[in-house]
């Protein structure tokens, strides 16, 4: 009796240490480039523009499958526009949007965001389940910002999703600021986050 009491102890140790190797280990995340964009709307009194920029970059999560960092990066030049439909008059925005007026491409071709910190989001009355809080770097400042975002962990993928405001203001953006010009673009832009991620190749 004795010896099946030690076999069955045995067995139940290696199947705990079995289990426990099985547990969600911390995961370096690539951002697929593919299907990931930063999305954004500008907006005038009576008017808006909508479009996109790629976005790169890695994430990692714990133990648990939580994000607990990340380091993302949005090259200026691949700003889309969707709501243009004449070629020509498309790229003539693109192009003032890439010029000193706007994201100033030719000294600052990129803006990052580096996640800090991200917590849990339960008393909410959207999908959102986490607070995303980091620093934003564009046209050579940086803030921080926060922003109730949607993780999802399945398998071996992950999701961030989000919407928030950002005022350009607080970067430096200040072209088209004078509510009395003929043209005047609201301090605030709509971005909305679509960030899909796959694990990274060891």
């Amino acid at each position: 009796m004795k010896m099946k009491f030690y076999h069955w102890s045995f067995a139940l140790l290696l199947l705990a240490a079995c289990s426990k190797s099985k547990t969600t280990a911390p995961t370096n995340f690539k951002v697929d480039e593919g299907q990931s964009a930063v999305e954004w709307k500008g907006s005038a009194p009576d008017h808006f523009h909508t479009g996109a920029f790629r976005v790169s970059g890695t994430f990692n999560t714990n133990d648990s499958g939580k994000v607990t960092a990340g380091s993302f990066s949005i090259p200026i030049a691949s700003i889309t526009n969707f709501d243009v439909a004449d070629p020509a008059t498309q790229k003539q925005l693109l192009d003032h949007l890439k010029s000193p007026d706007f994201f100033n491409l030719a000294i600052h071709p990129d803006a990052v965001f580096r996640i800090t910190k991200v917590e849990d989001l339960k008393e909410t009355m959207s999908s959102a389940n986490a607070k995303v809080t980091g620093d934003f770097t564009m046209i050579g400042q940086t803030h921080g910002i926060s922003f109730p975002a949607t993780i999802l962990k399945q398998g071996n993928q992950i999701s961030v999703q989000g919407a928030f405001k950002l005022n350009r203001l607080q970067w430096g953006m200040n072209s088209f600021n004078d509510p009395a010009a003929p043209l005047y673009i609201l301090p605030e832009v709509n971005i909305t986050l679509k960030i899909y991620g796959k694990p990274l190749e060891k």
